[in-house]
């Protein structure tokens, strides 16, 4: 059997040499602020980077600007909260399935946190339940994880429905942790949003987004003289091709998706969480990258 985390780690190395790395290393350990912090070493300034982190005497000594380092004394605990119900096993944007982009995101920021001495716990589930793993450390305990949601995540799981993962976390999470939620495109409610409001004001939270595939695919090039219908996983419906390639119908799709995207973005931003968007587990890194740093300049 494959595993799922050594195929993470090869992509991480595909995607950065080491200098990339250690930024995507620094980028994450300026997740948990105000913790307590041991001097680690020095590294090239980035633009970006706080001043007050400059170490001004090295940097004399070196000829350029040194930041200073640091690691956590004390280990902190990540939360891996995503849904595993069966809109996650249908297509995504890329025409990859959204559970695979899914585990590559949370693949990535469990070994983050794996490397950083911290350890790791999954909140997944659907509208039919929900299943908690306790945080631990050690690549064998992170495979499980990811496992557990690779095959939680079929056509025969329950609808999806994030806010019950949440809700459990809100009921049974105690301290202050990093949540990591992996998601699919969320529609926004006052009821959801005020369930994020609670969270963030104990939690740091960042959130990761899944995009849909769009009615037809994006590149003509990959589309077939006679498309198949499609299926709507969410709502057990077929999708006749000629409907999607109708441009009245494909302009009120458009017109929906981004009222939606925009409500969720609005959602997410007033409840103080920081958002990425991944359309192909190609993308994960550089998306995480990103997101981590958004949420740096956040703070």
């Amino acid at each position: 059997m494959t595993s799922l985390l050594r195929r993470v780690k090869s992509d991480m190395a595909i995607f950065a040499h080491r200098k990339a790395r250690g930024m995507l290393d620094g980028e994450y350990g300026s997740v948990f602020r105000g913790r307590s912090l041991d001097f680690d070493d020095l590294r090239a300034y980035i633009p970006g980077d706080e001043v007050r982190d400059i170490d001004w005497k090295a940097s004399a000594r070196h000829g350029s600007p040194l930041i200073r380092r640091y690691v956590a004394v004390r280990r902190q605990t990540v939360i891996l909260v995503t849904d595993t119900g069966r809109n996650m096993a249908a297509a995504s944007r890329s025409g990859e399935t959204k559970k695979d982009i899914a585990v590559m995101g949370l693949g990535v920021m469990g070994y983050l946190a794996h490397r950083h001495g911290d350890v790791v716990g999954l909140v997944a589930g659907d509208s039919g339940g929900t299943t908690a793993l306790p945080a631990k450390g050690g690549e064998p305990h992170l495979e499980r994880l990811l496992r557990q949601v690779a095959s939680a995540a079929t056509l025969d799981a329950a609808p999806s429905r994030i806010e019950d993962q949440l809700e459990h976390v809100a009921r049974t999470i105690k301290g202050r942790n990093l949540l990591f939620v992996v998601a699919d495109e969320v529609a926004a409610s006052p009821d959801t949003g005020q369930l994020l409001r609670r969270l963030r004001a104990q939690h740091e939270i960042l959130w990761l987004t899944v995009r849909d595939a769009g009615l037809v695919p994006d590149d003509p090039f990959l589309r077939p003289v006679q498309e198949p219908d499609s299926y709507s996983v969410s709502g057990s419906y077929p999708l006749p091709a000629y409907l999607a390639r109708d441009p009245g119908i494909a302009a009120a799709y458009a017109t929906a998706v981004a009222e939606r995207d925009a409500s969720r973005r609005a959602m997410l931003r007033q409840a103080g969480i920081t958002e990425g968007e991944v359309a192909g587990s190609q993308d994960v890194l550089a998306a995480l990258f990103a997101l981590l740093e958004r949420h740096r300049r956040a703070g």
